[in-house]
């Protein structure tokens, strides 16, 4: 907890796989007064993490409880399965559920996928993190489906991995509690959205938002009145081709 005469800060936790980068470049370019602290969590524990308020935000995996947090999805992942290079899997660039029937494909514990029935052969137990499993992969004990960031993050030469195409996916979005809607929190907001720093849509001090404020438009010439003819230009000769003075206008000569 900070006290009121704590100097402002901004703590983002964010979950394995997921990379923050971009938007703490920005924050850092807009708020150089502000400084963020990342967070790493496990993907099960950040809910917890958010709720008792070691984090102000999290770019955290869906789903979320929505009656405690809010959450702005951010993008959803790829599905991949993890193999040792010389697998037969490795001859496609694509494969499916079924093409891994033949294999023991691993479950770990920190699972983020949300299986209703994995695919392939059971193993005997499973591995406790998604690490342990791809150290079995490794030894060519079985295969590992995961999001592609995460194959990403326990990159190995002796691995790669292939597109599951019918396999579960993972949602990553950004999500903080909602009785915890803060000025930061709404910043951040605004960066992960793509807001410009003059954006009318994030938050606004009050000084910028009287020098934003849009000019009343220029007032409009009224409109003649509806059946009135038009004043046409001219000079001596008045209306064109009447030949007559638009200056006499006294009562006509009686005549003689």
């Amino acid at each position: 907890m900070t006290g009121p005469e704590d100097p402002p800060s901004f703590r983002l936790a964010y979950v394995p796989g997921a990379t923050p980068g971009k938007w703490v470049r920005t924050w850092e370019e807009r708020l150089p007064d502000v400084p963020l602290a990342l967070v790493p969590v496990a993907a099960a524990e950040a809910p917890e993490v958010l709720r008792a308020g070691e984090a102000d935000a999290g770019i955290v995996r869906l789903p979320v409880d929505r009656t405690v947090f809010s959450a702005i999805p951010l993008y959803t992942e790829t599905t991949v399965v993890v193999v040792p290079k010389d697998h037969l899997l490795t001859a496609a660039d694509e494969v499916t559920v079924a093409d891994l029937a033949d294999d023991v494909v691993f479950h770990p514990l920190d699972d983020v996928l949300g299986w209703e029935r994995l695919p392939g052969k059971p193993a005997i137990e499973r591995p406790a993190t998604t690490a342990d499993a791809i150290e079995l992969v490794a030894a060519g004990v079985g295969v590992l489906v995961v999001p592609q960031s995460l194959a990403r993050l326990h990159h190995r030469k002796d691995l790669t991995y292939r597109t599951v195409t019918d396999a579960p996916r993972s949602s990553v979005a950004l999500s903080w509690p909602e009785d915890s809607h803060t000025d930061l929190v709404e910043d951040f907001i605004g960066i992960v959205r793509g807001r410009t720093v003059n954006s009318t849509r994030g938050r606004q001090r009050p000084d910028d938002a009287k020098e934003g404020k849009p000019k009343p438009p220029a007032a409009r010439k009224p409109a003649p009145a509806k059946g009135s003819r038009p004043r046409t230009g001219g000079g001596k000769g008045g209306a064109k081709g009447t030949g007559k003075s638009s200056g006499s206008r006294g009562r006509p000569r009686r005549r003689s």
